[in-house]
């Protein structure tokens, strides 16, 4: 992680970051030889337009029913910005958050949408916000790449892809209308 001054990330780490990870994506292509580095924002494409970095965006992997997007968000702008909805071709998709209601953790829909501050970073992550892929067309396998796309609060839209791993903990109860169960101790790291 960035050193930070303040609470703020110090700009020349973040960047740094920011283009390392573009490099590595553009070092991969897709089946067809396209490449998906378009699809994430340059250093200064999102310090200048408020577009995000993603950093270590994975899926849980699933054969049926609901499961989960996770990553870092990086916002290296001025400015915050908020992520009003997600879409995947694998599901429909919300944005979730996991909180006390009752005193039991419950999974529910993030009210607002997901807000990453200007210079700062925010973490989806298994027992926290999440993009929740609500009931998946077919199995994600361990090892898939599934394609996202963000929305944000001023209509722009941004494309990543996340792998697909194997990961057993996070077994979040659901909030009304998405079934109740209680919520086991969690495991916070994805199987490599």
């Amino acid at each position: 992680m960035p050193s930070t001054t303040s609470g703020r990330i110090r700009r020349p780490a973040a960047l740094i970051g920011a283009a390392l990870l573009a490099a590595s994506v553009a070092a991969c292509g897709s089946a067809d030889g396209s490449s998906t580095a378009a699809t994430l924002p340059s250093a200064s494409a999102s310090a200048t337009a408020g577009v995000l970095g993603i950093s270590d965006p994975w899926v849980k992997a699933a054969d049926k029913g609901m499961t989960a997007a996770f990553g870092t968000l990086v916002n290296d702008g001025d400015a915050d910005v908020t992520i009003t909805g997600a879409a995947s071709e694998v599901s429909p998709m919300e944005l979730h958050e996991m909180t006390m209601k009752d005193g039991t953790m419950v999974m529910q829909p993030k009210e607002g949408g997901i807000v990453v501050k200007a210079h700062s970073r925010a973490t989806l992550e298994p027992g926290g916000d999440h993009l929740m892929l609500m009931n998946i067309a077919k199995p994600v396998r361990a090892g898939d790449e599934l394609t996202f796309t963000l929305t944000f609060a001023d209509g722009r839209t941004q494309t990543f892809t996340a792998l697909a791993k194997p990961f057993t903990g996070a077994q979040e109860s659901y909030a009304p209308g998405h079934g109740d169960s209680p919520m086991p101790e969690m495991n916070m790291s994805p199987a490599a």
